[in-house]
């Protein structure tokens, strides 16, 4: 069901000449899809629509039934190829992320309605339990969070991701989580006895130490302060963790990917990754917009490295080279995370291996329930 707000702000009453206060992104531009595009036009009647006051986009959610949630990749650049995620769109904003354009293909705005207009997949849980309980099925670790956030702010009511865990857990199938959100320890309770049976890894995405860039970055993520110390939590029970420095943005956050992983280290955080800036779709002129309104002067230096780093295009799609980047900037990015790694001890990212001899299927749900 619908949240009971009212939708977002309509891409084409507002033109991006400012940022939205909890948001990453300023506008609302139509997906690559569209038939129809909509150009803003300010003659100035609008303008008492743009002060301080104005209303901010809400975050509304509608829940949606999946018939299917486990995802499978044969992409050579993944480590893991089986992910599921709860939610489509994510509410933590961030303007990088490289799953904006997913939201074009539910007739949504990359934009302002990826972090604002969610998709809840209220019967998650009994998908998974269903797919898991097929006789054909191969166990391979689980990854939760590779699109959207598992543990983004609407996480708190839903508790998507907490009925998955605890279907995990129960029948001891192994996952890897990826967030930037301290909620997740609140499931320290399932993740500390599946930790004790090799069966989940945690990983936290910190790309920058600065709060004051991180709130225009990933407005509605945990501060990068409040996920280290959550990375300290977890190792503390017992929980591995590791942390990834994604996106290294040039010019923009680069220069803390020692500090990140120094602090990560000496939090308890056992391996570490790292990815550079994506911009496939609509993203491109996504981050452009943002540049323009939160970074101006540095906005052309930032683009040259980055075109630099794809082969003289603002993305290139090849497997070998997307994740990492090529040429000399995207030669020193690497060097630098393997003398960090050195120095602190991490391991690769991809290091720990999870127990899949353990995996009970788990029995399908009974309208009868159960007697044993």
């Amino acid at each position: 069901m619908d949240d009971p707000l009212p939708p977002p702000t309509s891409p084409e009453q507002l033109p991006a000449t400012r940022p939205f206060k909890g948001r990453g992104a300023a506008s609302n531009p139509e997906g690559r899809f569209e038939s129809i595009r909509h150009q803003a036009e300010d003659d100035g009647w609008q303008s008492a629509l743009l002060d301080e006051d104005a209303p901010r986009p809400p975050t509304c959610v509608t829940e949606e039934r999946a018939s299917s949630v486990i995802s499978r990749n044969d992409s050579p650049d993944i480590a893991f190829s089986q992910a599921i995620n709860p939610y489509r769109g994510c509410e933590h904003g961030c303007i990088y992320c490289f799953a904006r354009p997913s939201h074009s293909y539910l007739n949504l705005s990359p934009g302002l309605d990826f972090e604002t207009r969610l998709r809840a997949k209220g019967n998650f849980a009994e998908v998974l339990r269903a797919e898991l309980a097929k006789p054909g099925y191969a166990v391979s670790p689980i990854n939760i969070g590779s699109n959207t956030d598992p543990y983004q702010p609407v996480e708190k009511r839903w508790r998507l991701t907490r009925a998955a865990l605890e279907l995990l857990a129960e029948c001891r199938h192994p996952c890897t989580i990826v967030t930037k959100n301290a909620l997740v320890e609140r499931d320290l309770d399932i993740l500390v006895p599946m930790a004790r049976e090799r069966l989940v890894q945690v990983f936290f995405s910190v790309n920058s130490l600065d709060n004051h860039l991180a709130a225009k970055l990933e407005p509605r993520a945990s501060a990068p302060h409040r996920r280290i110390k959550a990375i300290r939590t977890l190792a503390a029970a017992g929980v591995p963790v590791g942390v990834l420095v994604a996106p290294v943005i040039p010019a923009l956050n680069d220069k803390d990917m020692e500090a990140v992983m120094a602090q990560a280290a000496d939090a308890g955080a056992r391996c570490a990754g790292y990815t550079t800036l994506r911009l496939p779709y609509e993203l491109k002129a996504l981050f452009r917009e943002w540049l323009a309104l939160h970074a101006p002067q540095r906005a052309e230096h930032v683009m040259s490295l980055v075109r630099q780093m794809n082969g003289g295009r603002d993305y290139d799609s090849d497997f070998a080279t997307r994740m990492r980047g090529q040429g000399v900037f995207a030669d020193l990015l690497r060097r630098r995370f393997e003398v960090a790694c050195r120095k602190h001890g991490f391991g690769r990212a991809r290091e720990l291996v999870l127990d899949t001899s353990r995996f009970v299927p788990p029995r399908k749900a009974s309208p009868q329930g159960e007697l044993f």
